[in-house]
């Protein structure tokens, strides 16, 4: 069966990568490889993948050092860890750090083709809809630039639906759309993945008030009995994303703002 589908195994281990890479390519998939972090991270740089299998141990670098390098690129992608020496903890670090799931060496390939057309086939809702979402901001953005043409009394009549509140949240300047999970900026809308967005809706509804770590994953995510450390390391990566499709310069915030060892405060 043929299904165009493309994955990346990163793994310094020749035999291992060649047979993984057989049992896929049987499967349908297009299979391409890298050995080090370095080289994949040009790859992922240079072309799309629809998955990724990832080996703890590589050279260069750890795999959970990379995690959120790849997740940088591709938020949205199933990583998939590959792991000799599994523990709870090592699971743990993985999921926090962005992995769907992880896998034992030596690989078992029923398990793993049926893991892999799992994750695939529960992409392709979300994958389609943030595809359509997209394709309908442009409708209306192009949509409302006629209007304007036509009539320019349209803005205002058009600014006044910004008003309803079971569809915007407003706090200074920032605007959500619940509805399409996008902050709407003067220089165009932003689109932001759906539990990232959960996470600036909960800074907006505290704002300017901080946010604890434990009660921003609680009310984004619904994560209950977390410690203050697995609630901060959760949290961080959430925000990271935020900052870097929200601020001018992520290094330095001016939006969201980080209260030490305690959560952070949305100020707009």
């Amino acid at each position: 069966m043929g299904t165009n589908q493309s994955i990346l195994i990163i793994d310094d281990e020749p035999k291992l990568a060649y047979s993984l890479g057989l049992i896929l390519q049987h499967a349908g998939y297009v299979i391409k490889t890298a050995g080090t972090a370095q080289e994949a991270l040009h790859m992922l740089q240079a072309g799309a993948y629809d998955l990724a299998f990832l080996d703890i141990k590589l050279p260069d670098q750890s795999g959970i050092q990379l995690l959120p390098q790849i997740r940088d690129i591709y938020p949205n992608m199933p990583i998939l860890i590959l792991t000799a020496h599994a523990t709870l903890d090592t699971a743990i670090e993985a999921v926090r750090a962005g992995a769907r799931d992880y896998l034992l060496k030596p690989i078992d390939p029923e398990a793993i083709l049926t893991l892999v057309s799992k994750i695939l086939d529960e992409e392709k809702t979300p994958q389609r809809r943030r595809e359509i979402t997209g394709l309908i901001q442009e409708l209306l953005d192009e949509l409302r630039d006629i209007e304007l043409e036509e009539d320019p009394q349209t803005e205002l009549a058009s600014s006044t639906t910004l008003n309803d509140p079971t569809r915007y949240l407003k706090r200074g300047s920032l605007v959500l759309d619940i509805h399409t999970r996008s902050v709407l900026l003067p220089a165009g809308n932003v689109s932001l993945p759906p539990s990232t967005f959960e996470y600036l809706v909960t800074l907006v509804r505290h704002s300017p008030d901080p946010v604890t770590y434990e009660r921003l994953v609680t009310e984004s995510q619904a994560y209950q009995n977390l410690s203050r450390s697995e609630a901060r390391d959760i949290s961080r990566w959430q925000i990271h994303e935020i900052r870097k499709a929200l601020e001018a310069d992520p290094r330095h915030p001016q939006l969201i703002f980080t209260v030490r060892d305690v959560g952070y405060r949305l100020i707009a």
